[in-house]
């Protein structure tokens, strides 16, 4: 057989083999690309299997519109940590907490409850008792709790001592007549810190609306 006549037999057989495309981010040049992004071969070589470049699936938050929900094993976060009431019954709130406006501004830090003199002062949360003494004349306790939290309580006659662990609701005291915050009415100055930081006691005292009375 003739070369020439070789070589056109050879080109043409070659032209009959379909050549898959690349899979890459684009479409290949021998091949047209539909609307929705499928890339299929020519007709000449449907008998070959069809080369698909389609975008990869949108992920995340962003992509769905929607929120993802919590991997298995980290639940939601649990609600606040309450503190129980330190007067029984619950008492009324006399003065609320006023934020300084710097750290040592004009404010009120902590909250005032009204009560009676003798009556017992409780531990809001468990705790150890981290300071027992006299202050300004006033008779003062502070416990430490898990939370990383203080309370302070003011005035009281303390039966606690320095170190000892206490219950929520148990006693830590009874509540002084002199040095209270409220003139001659007897009242319980609670206080929340966290650090170094006063924080209002009533965030984080639970159950129903407070309401301020007006001191006679």
């Amino acid at each position: 057989m003739p070369a020439t006549v070789m070589a056109a037999a050879a080109a043409v057989a070659a032209a009959a083999v379909p050549v898959a495309a690349p899979v890459t981010g684009h479409a290949p040049t021998t091949a047209s690309a539909s609307a929705a992004g499928r890339v299929t071969q020519p007709a000449m070589s449907r008998a070959a299997p069809a080369v698909v470049v389609e975008p990869a699936p949108p992920s995340g938050p962003a992509a769905s519109g929607a929120r993802r929900p919590p991997a298995a094993g980290h639940p939601a976060a649990a609600p606040g940590h309450r503190w129980s009431w330190p007067l029984d019954p619950r008492p009324e709130v006399a003065r609320p907490f006023l934020r300084p406006a710097t750290r040592y501004g004009v404010g009120h830090r902590g909250v005032d409850l009204l009560g009676r003199p003798g009556q017992p002062v409780l531990a809001v949360d468990d705790g150890v008792v981290s300071h027992v003494g006299v202050i300004a004349g006033r008779g003062t306790v502070t416990v430490v709790h898990a939370s990383g939290l203080r309370s302070t309580y003011e005035p009281v006659t303390s039966t606690v001592r320095r170190g000892q662990r206490v219950a929520r609701g148990s006693p830590v005291g009874s509540l002084a007549a002199a040095g209270s915050h409220c003139g001659t009415v007897a009242c319980l100055h609670l206080g929340a810190l966290r650090e170094d930081d006063y924080i209002d006691p009533l965030t984080l005292l639970g159950g129903g609306r407070v309401r301020l009375l007006p001191l006679r």
